[in-house]
């Protein structure tokens, strides 16, 4: 399925649903259409029940550079407003950046970000919304907005923390400093690098594996752990027992010790 939007394209196959920033001429950097566009694809793909997983990247030699710097300067096309007082911006974040992590919030299936080039600014707290981070051997990432006399203003200061720990994220966030995709890998920061011609490969082929598996399970799974975050321990016990009388109550929860019994591979449909 090809897309029909501008600043993106979306294109589904075998039960993924790519989504690819198609700013390349402005490292994909915000516009208000790309931001919509954004939205409104992984609404689509939640929506979809042909989507088991949902991969996120970029076109060109950036993932993402967050704000359109120098576009605001020139248009009247803005995002952060800055020169506005505090009652005009009140909702600039929230009607427009803001809402690719609203509409995140809905995405209970995989969500995987593959990042092919820079992800600076608020083009980190972008790929930091994703579930898994699969790096090409080109990529960097900083936490730029000190340097424009700015916070993390895209949900970095509460997702960093919980990907790299209270004083590494500190560090990163007041230092404003570039690292590549190295140093991501060994703080945590994202799962695994691969060269860059192969990262579609690689990304691609892990998204066919985790399509292949239960769904219901695996989007289960996925609140849990992400609402587990908020919770007490018990409040979790109590989750998972709810969450199990539902996956246990599917085909696909025969299906697998099925499977496992006549020594064949399950095919699960997400019933």
């Amino acid at each position: 399925m090809a897309s029909d939007y501008t600043a993106v394209t979306y294109d589904v196959s075998e039960q993924i649903a790519t989504i690819t920033l198609n700013r390349p001429e402005r490292m994909n950097s915000f516009s208000t259409e790309l931001l919509s566009e954004w939205a409104d694809s992984i609404r689509r793909a939640t929506d979809d029940d042909g989507v088991r997983v949902v991969i996120v990247t970029g076109a060109g030699r950036a993932f993402c550079a967050g704000a359109d710097l120098k576009a605001e300067a020139e248009s009247g096309d803005k995002v952060l407003m800055a020169e506005k007082n505090a009652g005009e911006r009140r909702n600039s974040l929230r009607y427009s950046v803001h809402r690719v992590a609203q509409a995140l919030q809905y995405l209970d299936k995989p969500y995987i970000a593959a990042l092919n080039g820079a992800a600076v600014g608020a083009g980190m707290d972008m790929a930091s919304m994703a579930d898994i981070r699969i790096a090409s051997d080109t990529a960097r990432f900083g936490m730029s907005y000190v340097n424009v006399g700015l916070i993390p203003g895209d949900g970095g200061a509460w997702l960093l923390p919980r990907l790299v720990g209270l004083q590494k994220a500190l560090e990163l966030i007041w230092s404003g400093d570039l690292f590549d995709a190295q140093a991501a890998l060994d703080m945590g920061y994202v799962a695994r690098v691969v060269p860059h011609d192969d990262l579609m490969k690689e990304t691609l082929a892990y998204a066919k594996q985790l399509a292949a598996g239960p769904p219901v399970a695996m989007q289960l799974a996925k609140r849990l752990v992400y609402r587990g975050l908020d919770q007490s321990f018990v409040e979790g016990l109590e989750q998972a027992q709810a969450a199990m009388a539902i996956v246990q109550s599917t085909t696909d929860s025969r299906e697998g010790p099925a499977a496992f019994r006549e020594r064949r591979k399950p095919s699960f449909e997400g019933k």
